[in-house]
C-alpha cells in the first residue's frame, strides 16, 4: 500500500456532515483535508451497484480533477427486512431536499408490520491518487432501528440507529463516542493503517 505524501487530500463530498466528520478524523495526521466543491467540482454520477464502487467513481473523478489525491465514502444503511434497502440510494431515500427526516420516515412507513428491525451502516472508504491508482477499505457496524428518531447529533439516519451494546442512537452520541465505534471510523482505521502508519 502506497503511503500518502503531501499534506493535501480532496475531501470527494458534498456533504457537509460528512465532510466534517472526516476533518475530524483526519485532524491528528496533519493532513489538510479539503472540499471537492471547494475546487468547483460538480458531483459526478453514481453509478455503481455497490458501496465500494460508487466511492471509487467519486475519488478517481476529484483526484482527476483537481491533481491531488482524493479520498470518497460512500456509506448508507442497510436493513434487511426491506432487502437491503435503502443500501446504495440511503441519500436518494432523502429526495432533491436532502431531508433525511424524510428518509427516516419512509423507513419506518416500510417497515410497518415486520418485526425485524436489525440494520447496519456500512462504508466504503476509497483512496485514488491522479495517476489512477486506487484502494478502498470496508467499515461496518450492526445494530437496530427506534422510533420515533432520537437525538439531534450526527446526520443522515443517525437518529433512528442505535447501534448494538449501546443504548443511545448515533444522533444522542457525543461525537468522540460514535467516532470510536461507527462504520466510517472502522473504515477510517484500516486506512490509516495502510497509509500512515510506519511512515
Amino acid at each position: 500500500m502506497r503511503p500518502l505524501d503531501g499534506t493535501r487530500l480532496v475531501i470527494a463530498s458534498h456533504n457537509p456532515g460528512k465532510l466534517k466528520e472526516i476533518a475530524e478524523l483526519l485532524a491528528p495526521f496533519g493532513v489538510e483535508p479539503l472540499s471537492a466543491g471547494a475546487f468547483g467540482l460538480p458531483e459526478p454520477e453514481e453509478t455503481g451497484e455497490s458501496f465500494e464502487e460508487n466511492a471509487a467513481i467519486k475519488a478517481q473523478a476529484a483526484a482527476e480533477g483537481t491533481g491531488l489525491p482524493a479520498l470518497a465514502d460512500d456509506s448508507g444503511l442497510v436493513v434487511p427486512a426491506l432487502g437491503g434497502a435503502p443500501g446504495i440510494h440511503s441519500a436518494r431515500w432523502a429526495g432533491p431536499g436532502k431531508d433525511f427526516s424524510v428518509a427516516m420516515a419512509r423507513v419506518e412507513r416500510e417497515l410497518a408490520g415486520k418485526d425485524d428491525r436489525r440494520a447496519h451502516f456500512v462504508c466504503a472508504l476509497c483512496l485514488a491518487w491522479p495517476d489512477g491508482d486506487t484502494a478502498t477499505f470496508l467499515g461496518r457496524v450492526d445494530g437496530e432501528l427506534v422510533w420515533p428518531p432520537r437525538g439531534e447529533r450526527g446526520f443522515g439516519y443517525d437518529p433512528m440507529f442505535r447501534p448494538e451494546g449501546y443504548d443511545l442512537s448515533f444522533g444522542e452520541m457525543e461525537p468522540r463516542h460514535k467516532h470510536a465505534i461507527s462504520h466510517r471510523a472502522q473504515a477510517f482505521e484500516k486506512f490509516v493503517a495502510a497509509c500512515f502508519e510506519g511512515t
